[in-house]
């Protein structure tokens, strides 16, 4: 498949796979912010599916047979490629580690386990507008090729082919004047933001940085990095 360049410019919008912790209790929302796959080439093309359930009941009386019962519609799947290359610094390992951070995503974290409900990490894809293809999911599997080694033997290309199957919620409220879905939005942190500034910027109250730490188990909201990623909750979830 052919592969995004890298000359398309600093606007160019990339792809990234936002990887949560599982939520603690019965909430259908991804938990803390873990980490933050970053694209370096977004995906040529992507495969997305979803199929509904129906019951036919054969009927002796009826020629034509029964009218078919619906049963309901079954998760979203979407398979991405990601393509890996770090072939102008062979003697790295830059290709190793981020096909280990994509592995990742079929293991139980640390923190699941102690909350004594183990499970692997909770995904959410995106890229850009691209709404459709956005959706709280697992990794169902994720299938490593490696292309390409330098002379160590060190793998420095792999195309990795990712299927994540959506986790069902609650259908998505619409906002009453402009019937947009809602929708979460991730916030990287730069020198100066507080916890109070961007609740005030995102949701016109200060009070709501309680809600920005709760999505992302911040427990000391003073403490706050430059470059941390942070989930900023739809503001119809800040509101209820």
């Amino acid at each position: 498949m052919a592969k995004n360049s890298g000359g398309a410019g600093k606007s160019l919008v990339r792809a990234n796979l936002a990887i949560h912790e599982p939520p603690v209790g019965k909430s259908n929302r991804p938990g803390a912010l873990m980490r933050t796959f970053g694209f370096e080439f977004n995906p040529a093309q992507l495969s997305l599916s979803q199929r509904t359930q129906w019951k036919a009941t054969p009927t002796a009386a009826v020629r034509d047979g029964s009218k078919p019962e619906f049963l309901g519609a079954e998760p979203r799947e979407m398979t991405v490629e990601i393509f890996l290359d770090s072939s102008t610094k062979p003697n790295g390992n830059t290709v190793l580690k981020k096909v280990d951070s994509l592995l990742g995503c079929c293991k139980v974290t640390a923190k699941s386990i102690a909350a004594k409900k183990p499970s692997p990490p909770w995904v959410v894809f995106q890229w850009g507008s691209f709404s459709t293809a956005r959706f709280t999911a697992y990794v169902s599997s994720i299938e490593a090729t490696y292309t390409l080694f330098g002379t160590t033997g060190i793998p420095i290309r792999a195309t990795c082919q990712v299927h994540l199957v959506e986790i069902p919620g609650k259908t998505k409220g619409q906002n009453p004047t402009s019937g947009a879905l809602t929708a979460q939005r991730v916030h990287r942190v730069v020198a100066g933001d507080s916890l109070q500034s961007l609740a005030w910027r995102e949701y016109g109250s200060a009070t709501a940085w309680r809600t920005i730490a709760e999505a992302n188990g911040i427990d000391d909201p003073s403490r706050l990095p430059a470059g941390a990623e942070l989930v900023l909750p739809a503001a119809e979830e800040v509101s209820r």
